[in-house]
């Protein structure tokens, strides 16, 4: 059982920096009275804030930091579990998050997320919801039993029974199952490549001994082809280089043609040079019989014999300039002849070159094929080696049916128990055992409350209601007051199942402003007696702004706002 002792609380919400405590195991029944906007409810906030780290009310956590100060806003809460004293400690600016035991700080050993998470399930048993289900009754952002959905119906009353744990099982479960699934997925894609292994293996085998003597032959074979093809090219090289000395050696008789005509060319543009030089004196004299310069006359037999001398001279010439042009004809002719000559030897070379290229490439296909030969060679000669790996991959075939056999057995065992542990399994087995006890007492709180009425939950929490009156109804269909009676019950049948299955049991039970809504006098009438009559064992604190009701209550607390800041009335 979980016995709420203390809350204390600083620069939360309207709170100043002096700390507000409560004692919440002093009374039995604690009335909380003050004005609206006083903060008697600031007790909520600061409880769940503690807890669960989130307010009770719809604000966000800036919000509760006091706008004055805005900053060391700090809330701690006492409470003890059999013989362990714990203390939980939560402030913001600066964020602050300690869990105590016996006195002693734990150790930050995770993020506070896991830290949180390791609160509500291994210390108080409670999460959120069922908190505000079995401690809490609101009247304002309180959401009752009646008006969750079917899936946060369903979580409340398993953290009750405390079933949730065949959720956690089932949660591990289904990744367990889909860990599985992922391992026969991959052990099909090792099935296949092992099949297509074995199938390659065997052909290759198949291969080594059926045809490998065949290609060895059928290499051999191509390798004589080239021999003989690059013996061929060689025999023709051979020719060919004999055609080429051959013409090489003719080449050197017609070399220097060149040459020779350059220097024939120079000679005969000498003799024309003369040639004209000479026509042209001989010209002067045949033309001029008076100098042009002087302008005395030109001896007649002087003029003659030059013309005649010139003449002579001319013919000399002409007569080696022909001969010439005749020794120019035959040094051109022997040139052509070396040009020609040339081309049929780089001719010759060029097929030489394409010859030897044919020969590399012969000689290049042997290698190829006698590395083949000497690899088929020793594959014959290894034949074991390759059925011992078949054999291999064989095995491991067999080993990877044998496991996707065990894995997809497992996967049906797992799928099995996962259908047990499934909302309609166990859990809705052991829900169906306890829904007469839950029924029994919510009717039996009703009755209490001079509410005469049947009330029935089936296994998805869907209600049923008949009446003396009318047979059938819905919990939508009764007025505030009404609904305010059926969430009473409710809230007082969790807290027994709570106390029966031991899972969650407080001393704590806070309802706010219940007379303040709902309820009529006589109904808070009979509401007071049933607090009196039925909570028993527990430390009861009523939230309220109606006067006139502290005489029935153990003890009051009153809050009032001073100059901006909540506190306690002394």
């Amino acid at each position: 059982m979980i016995i709420f002792q203390n809350i204390r609380w600083k620069n939360f919400l309207s709170t100043g920096n002096q700390y507000t405590e409560i004692n919440l195991d002093k009374d039995s029944t604690t009335l909380i009275v003050g004005t609206n906007g006083s903060g008697k409810s600031t007790v909520l906030d600061a409880l769940t804030f503690s807890l669960f780290n989130k307010p009770f009310r719809k604000i966000s956590k800036s919000q509760l930091i006091n706008t004055v100060n805005e900053k060391d806003c700090r809330v701690e809460v006492e409470f003890c579990i059999a013989e362990t004293q714990w203390k939980v400690v939560r402030a913001i600016k600066p964020n602050l998050f300690e869990i105590h035991r016996n006195g002693i700080c734990m150790d930050q050993f995770a993020s506070a997320n896991d830290q949180q998470k390791w609160l509500e399930q291994n210390v108080i048993k409670m999460n959120y919801k069922s908190f505000t289900q079995i401690v809490i009754l609101g009247s304002s952002n309180f959401v009752p039993f009646m008006q969750l959905s079917a899936p946060n119906r369903r979580e409340v009353i398993e953290d009750l029974l405390d079933i949730k744990i065949f959720s956690s099982m089932n949660n591990l479960l289904k990744d367990r199952i889909r860990g599985i699934k992922e391992e026969v997925r991959t052990l099909d894609l090792k099935k296949e490549s092992l099949n297509d292994k074995v199938k390659m293996q065997t052909e290759f085998i198949d291969e080594l001994e059926q045809q490998g003597k065949g290609r060895i032959e059928d290499n051999n074979t191509k390798i004589n082809t080239l021999f003989a093809e690059s013996d061929n090219y060689v025999k023709i090289n051979e020719e060919l280089e004999n055609d080429v000395h051959d013409l090489t050696k003719e080449q050197e008789k017609v070399t220097g043609a060149t040459e020779k005509l350059r220097k024939m060319g120079t000679i005969k543009g000498t003799l024309s040079n003369k040639v004209a030089t000479i026509t042209k004196k001989t010209k002067f004299f045949e033309e001029n019989t008076v100098c042009p310069t002087c302008k005395q006359d030109i001896e007649e037999e002087f003029r003659l014999n030059n013309i005649s001398d010139a003449q002579d001279k001319i013919k000399e010439l002409q007569s080696g300039y022909q001969e010439l042009e005749e020794a120019i004809k035959e040094e051109e002719e022997r040139e052509h002849h070396f040009i020609k000559l040339s081309k049929e030897i780089t001719n010759l070379t060029h097929g030489i070159s394409k010859n030897n290229t044919r020969i590399s490439g012969c000689q290049r296909q042997i290698r190829d094929l006698e590395s083949e030969i000497q690899r088929l060679t020793k594959q014959l000669a290894n034949r074991n080696t390759e059925h011992e790996k078949l054999e291999t991959f064989k095995e491991n075939l067999e080993e990877t049916y044998k496991k996707l056999s065990i894995q997809k057995d497992t996967i049906n065992y797992h799928d099995f128990s996962y259908s047990l542990l499934k909302d309609g399994g166990v859990k809705s087995k052991i829900i169906k055992k306890y829904l007469p006890l839950i029924n029994q007492q919510v009717n039996r709180y009703l009755q209490m409350m001079d509410f005469y009425i049947n009330f029935t939950l089936d296994e998805e929490f869907n209600e049923t209601v008949q009446s003396p009156i009318h047979d059938n109804f819905s919990y939508a269909s009764f007025s505030e007051g009404e609904k305010m009676r059926i969430d009473l019950a409710l809230l007082f049948t969790w807290r027994e199942v709570a106390r029966y299955k031991n899972s969650v049991n407080t001393n704590l039970l806070i309802m706010d402003e219940v007379f303040d809504s709902s309820l009529d006098g006589y109904g808070t009438e009979e509401f007071l007696k049933i607090i009196r009559f039925v909570v028993k064992d527990a430390n009861v604190f009523v939230i309220s702004h109606k006067t006139g009701m502290d005489d029935r209550f153990d003890s009051v607390l009153r809050y009032e706002k001073i100059k901006g800041f909540s506190r306690l009335a002394s």
